[in-house]
């Protein structure tokens, strides 16, 4: 008998339908393959939804997502759907974050045959790391709870050590299943922080070391985030996972989704010890919105990652291998600006036909 997954969908805003649509089109062609069956269970959340009813998403949504073995969630948002407090509305970190105590952010960054790099010699040594992001925690905590007095404004950075412990076990973890870094090799775990100005990055730093010492067969090495950043360009293939502070974290894996051909590219789980959703690491495109021309890639890979997770490893790396062979045959290709030259929907139908 087929194994039976219940999987809540959100599909999001702007491009969020239309790539949420190429995913789910892959992930029904995997299960031709595999003896797997997926429930998919759609919920409208985000910035639309908060427009229609005052809240980003309904609480009976969030109880799904609990309950289900997974989420698959489309970018959201709408720069134009503010709170009354002039923040963006319609956004669910805030909400899916600390609601399903999904506190350590995965991020792959991999450099697939066929994509062009921004970095000159990338090809040659290759890219493929991950940025294992704090999720609950860090600046991003202080989100709608700074000081605002007449002359200024306060946020707070909130830092644990049960939470620096658990997302570094994550990052450990993640590295003892991986295969090192492409340049060198190696399994390694990389700290990037500012523990030379604030506290906060001291502890995250202390709480590092001592679990590194629990892992003797993996190396650990330290950076401050600036270096980090230039790091991560000048030498992007010895790096194999890194783990940091939230706000670090959205800022370098940006970076690096810049040198494996955009954000497009770039899947991301939000993982829990219970529960966990998937996302790419994009935004909502409102002006690319029924055009055709969105990349579903980052999408269809957090399809992948949502594959793991189930424990579905083998249905996991056919996507991939999709993916792999569309762009290396090259019926897939993506124009200067990141989108997909063939379209959304020619995209998915290239993965599938490669699965």
């Amino acid at each position: 008998m087929a194994r039976d997954y219940r999987v809540i969908i959100i599909p999001g805003d702007g491009i969020g339908p239309e790539v949420t649509d190429a995913t789910l089109a892959v992930l029904a062609a995997v299960q031709d393959h595999e003896n797997i069956s997926l429930h998919f269970e759609p919920h409208s959340a985000g910035a639309a939804h908060y427009r229609a009813t005052g809240r980003a998403m309904d609480d009976t949504t969030l109880a799904a997502c609990r309950t289900a073995d997974g989420v698959l969630k489309g970018p959201v948002g709408d720069p134009d759907v503010r709170s009354p407090d002039g923040i963006e509305a319609g956004t669910l970190g805030g909400v899916l974050r600390p609601g399903l105590d999904a506190y350590a952010n995965i991020r792959p960054i991999r450099l697939y045959p066929g994509v062009t790099s921004a970095l000159r010699d990338a090809a040659e040594t290759g890219i493929d790391y991950v940025i294992v992001r704090e999720n609950t925690e860090g600046l991003y905590a202080s989100r709608g709870k700074g000081t605002v007095t007449a002359h200024g404004v306060t946020d707070y950075m909130t830092m644990s050590r049960a939470g620096i412990d658990r997302v570094v076990r994550k990052a450990f973890a993640l590295a003892t299943a991986r295969n090192g870094a492409p340049d060198g090799g190696g399994r390694r775990v990389t700290c990037v922080d500012k523990a030379n100005v604030l506290r906060g990055f001291a502890l995250f730093r202390e709480i590092f070391d001592t679990v590194a010492r629990e892992h003797p067969t993996i190396a650990a090495d330290h950076l401050y985030a600036d270096a980090a950043a230039a790091a991560l360009i000048e030498r992007p293939g010895t790096f194999d996972v890194l783990v940091m502070e939230n706000f670090v974290g959205d800022i370098l894996s940006d970076l690096g989704a810049a040198t494996v051909g955009g954000l497009g590219m770039c899947p991301s789980g939000n993982i829990g010890d219970a529960c966990a959703y998937f996302e790419p690491i994009h935004g909502s495109a409102p002006s690319l919105a029924g055009t055709d021309r969105a990349n579903p890639l980052a999408t269809i890979l957090s399809g992948a990652l949502l594959l793991d997770w189930l424990g579905e490893a083998a249905a996991a790396a056919r996507v991939r291998t999709g993916v792999e062979r569309a762009l290396a045959s090259r019926t897939i290709t993506l124009r200067p600006d990141g989108t997909a030259a063939q379209g959304t929907r020619a995209a998915a139908q290239a993965v599938i036909a490669g699965l």
